[in-house]
């Protein structure tokens, strides 16, 4: 786009190398304005590239000063980023014709670059380390410990006592509390025997990693995908779950659709009779941000390329009995997709 207004903080930092809670990207054919407040000056004038820095107590104002003082007529922007007061102080008198682009930064970044994908295969390593030692440290001391005692716990792991951030909250759930997707913790406390869920991601240089692990929680467990439960019905359910998720990952192809891909996870889980409880889509991309494009879902026709990276992360919910998720996060290289 020739003239193109931005706020989210990590397509800011797409496009120019910093971002912020405070701050507005204008570009205006080969020229830009970064503008921001006094808090983060110093910061946006060492690391903002191609745009010249502003510093503004009231940043939108700023950004419509500059839009009129150019005359601008018309001009990109995506809806998502702006609620309803901020976007209609940008144009008060409505000079200027706005286009709308939804998810216009995603979109730019749906391919990963060679440096990005090293970027997000570094983060899935530290990631999986992580579950490593989480896994050492919930057998040695978690036993009798509740699941926010056990988030807590988790969380220093992963955040490896402050040197680095989390893609997300983490999910730990016991049992029961595994059946909901994106379980809260609970006073329920981890027994030998108990099914354990962990969903964690950390970042590395802003770029997310995202893993889901279901065990059956015993001294000297690991977060692997081989598990033995002694309740049949919930082997039988894990089984389905990592089928699923295995023959969805050897058969995704660049070229196919998303949703093709998301078939065959969810035709496995389907034909085992667990179709119902399959509640969410097969998997998400991932990047700067924990869920962006592509979307692998049962309606999404984004056709899969080289470069993509998302979850595969297919999962069976039991209401008040018990939930299973396995996740990976992949990347599509040589026209098959590899885990990071």
């Amino acid at each position: 786009m020739k003239h193109l207004i931005l706020r989210d903080e990590s397509a800011l930092y797409y496009a120019c190398g910093y971002s912020c809670d405070n701050a507005i990207l204008l570009q205006l054919g080969d020229e830009a304005w970064f503008f921001t407040d006094g808090r983060y000056g110093v910061e946006a004038r060492e690391a903002v590239r191609g745009a010249e820095v502003v510093i503004a107590s009231d940043i939108v104002a700023a950004a419509a000063k500059r839009l009129k003082k150019e005359g601008v007529k018309r001009c990109a922007y995506d809806p998502k980023e702006w609620d309803c007061h901020r976007f209609g102080h940008l144009d008060p008198k409505g000079r200027i014709h706005w286009v709308a682009k939804p998810d216009y930064s995603h979109k730019q970044r749906i391919l990963k670059t060679p440096r990005e994908i090293a970027l997000l295969r570094e983060a899935a390593r530290q990631g999986a380390k992580a579950f490593e030692k989480i896994a050492r440290a919930f057998s040695k001391e978690g036993f009798g410990m509740d699941e926010r005692s056990l988030h807590f716990l988790a969380e220093r792991i992963l955040r490896k006592e402050g040197k680095r951030e989390l893609s997300f909250d983490p999910i730990v759930a016991i049992g029961p509390n595994a059946a909901k997707p994106h379980a809260m913790p609970t006073n329920r406390k981890l027994k030998k025997g108990d099914l354990l869920l962990l969903d964690a991601g950390v970042k590395v240089e802003r770029y997310c990693s995202d893993r889901t692990r279901t065990v059956r929680a015993v001294k000297g467990f690991d977060f692997g995908t081989i598990q033995g439960f002694k309740s049949k019905k919930i082997q039988r359910a894990y089984d389905t779950v990592l089928k699923a998720h295995d023959l969805a990952i050897a058969g995704a192809r660049s070229g196919m659709r998303a949703r093709q891909i998301d078939a065959l996870a969810r035709e496995v889980i389907e034909k085992a009779g667990y179709g119902k409880y399959f509640v969410h889509s097969t998997g998400h991309g991932v990047g700067l941000d924990i869920h962006e494009m592509p979307y692998i879902s049962p309606r999404s026709r984004t056709r899969i390329e080289d470069g993509m990276v998302f979850t595969v992360e297919p999962g069976i919910y039991i209401p008040g009995a018990f939930g299973i998720r396995i996740e990976d996060t992949v990347a599509m290289l040589h026209g098959r997709a590899e885990i990071l």
